[in-house]
């Protein structure tokens, strides 16, 4: 009977000893669950401001760029508006300067014409007068030609509506059908281009 109650008394203390041992074991899983949570709530939070510093920094480099790029487009925008400038003053001088120098090239002409009416009140010399004006008409027609401008040869040829305008037409023959007769206003060209349409008669 005493050997029974001891056995059982033993079993007793077995038994209080695995209870405590559970009790600790689980206060112990417990605590490390606890740390757990705060480490994982540390790292989230850290991560959370590291997120922050780069969407702010990466804000900040925008901006910058956006900067830099409208400073480029004002300046490239103030560049264009300075040589529009330049370019239209260019060309208003090329056109006056252009006029200036036919007209200086037209005056030489113009004191022949004047000599050649003094010399006509004062001569009675047919011959010499009509030798007079066919130099003012050349030294004229070389004055257009150092501009560029020259005469368009259209007689005998075939008619160009390019180059010619037909006032009138003429029965002049198989032969000359199509063909330019006689000019009536003589054209001139620019260069290459028609600066004068001729005026002429076209046969049929």
């Amino acid at each position: 009977m005493k050997k029974e109650n001891a056995y059982n008394e033993a079993v007793e203390d077995k038994k209080e000893a695995a209870s405590r041992e559970g009790d600790s074991s689980a206060e112990g899983a417990s605590c490390a669950n606890v740390a757990d949570d705060e480490q994982k709530e540390t790292d989230t939070m850290t991560d959370e401001a590291a997120g922050k510093d780069a969407a702010a920094a990466s804000g900040e480099a925008l901006a910058e760029e956006v900067a830099q790029w409208k400073d480029k487009y004002m300046r490239l925008q103030a560049e264009f508006d300075n040589y529009r400038k330049r370019t239209l003053k260019e060309k208003m001088d090329l056109v006056q300067t252009g006029g200036r120098d036919v007209l200086l090239a037209m005056l030489p002409v113009r004191d022949d014409i004047q000599r050649a009416l003094g010399a006509m009140a004062k001569s009675d010399d047919v011959e010499a007068l009509r030798s007079g004006v066919e130099l003012i008409s050349q030294k004229f027609t070389e004055a257009l030609r150092q501009k560029g401008v020259t005469e368009i040869e259209v007689v005998g040829k075939k008619f160009d509506e390019e180059i010619s305008e037909a006032v009138a037409r003429f029965a002049a023959g198989e032969d000359r059908k199509g063909l330019v007769i006689d000019t009536v206003q003589t054209g001139y060209m620019l260069g290459d281009k028609v600066l004068r349409f001729a005026k002429v008669v076209v046969g049929e």
